[in-house]
């Protein structure tokens, strides 16, 4: 198994790039929002990857993070979702908005992904909401971003990926932990945090805990 690729950018294409690494050129397919974080051709850059072995080819996706390639195996996982519609849904939310989504049962961002219906979406809110808790409490520690590198010519040296703003990934694991502590269930407490984290993107673990528990408290 390829579990990361790190070398040089030889060219782009609309949905994959070729990396270089040490003479040997490898093709890996990435979605929309990884794309535009990657450096540009000649520069160094390092990705997680995901090896998908079928009879006749073997593909390698990558990505900036652990928690995207986990979401994309979680995915790619849900019947009607292939490698082409995974890379969609990640590339038009993100792994956080992923993860938002589904913890919330929203489909209809699911759905917003291109080729991506609203039965199919639908099926992965389903299947994966009770994932949804520990790839949120995953962030915390293993979402570091790859990236690029200095001028040497046999080793990559790895500085953050140009990306996106996120949410606080640590915050929202440590505010899952203080939610199951309280005897909250993963899921709800996965839906409330989630829901705290996409109204205040900034908020640090207090904040988070404190609007998670105003979301879950009897309602009248």
């Amino acid at each position: 198994m390829i579990g990361k690729i790190s070398g040089r950018i030889d060219y782009r294409a609309t949905d994959h790039v070729l990396i270089d690494v040490r003479g040997v050129g490898y093709v890996v397919y990435v979605s929309d929002r990884v794309m535009a974080a990657l450096p540009g051709n000649g520069e160094a850059v390092a990705l997680f990857t995901d090896l998908l072995v079928r009879e006749d080819n073997l593909q390698l996706f990558g990505f900036t993070t652990l928690v995207e390639k986990e979401w994309h195996r979680l995915l790619m996982g849900v019947q009607g979702i292939g490698a082409k519609a995974s890379l969609a849904i990640l590339g038009a939310l993100g792994a956080d908005g992923v993860s938002r989504a589904i913890a919330l049962g929203d489909w209809a961002a699911i759905a917003k992904a291109k080729g991506v219906g609203p039965k199919t979406a639908q099926k992965v809110i389903l299947e994966l909401k009770d994932k949804a808790p520990g790839v949120m409490a995953m962030g915390g520690t293993v979402a570091q971003a790859l990236g690029t590198a200095g001028p040497a010519d046999d080793a990559v040296i790895e500085t953050p990926v140009a990306a996106m703003p996120t949410p606080d990934n640590n915050a929202q694991s440590e505010a899952l932990s203080a939610l199951a502590n309280l005897g909250y269930s993963p899921s709800d407490a996965a839906g409330a945090v989630a829901q705290a984290a996409g109204d205040t993107p900034s908020a640090d673990t207090p904040a988070l805990i404190r609007a998670a528990l105003k979301l879950l408290a009897p309602k009248g």
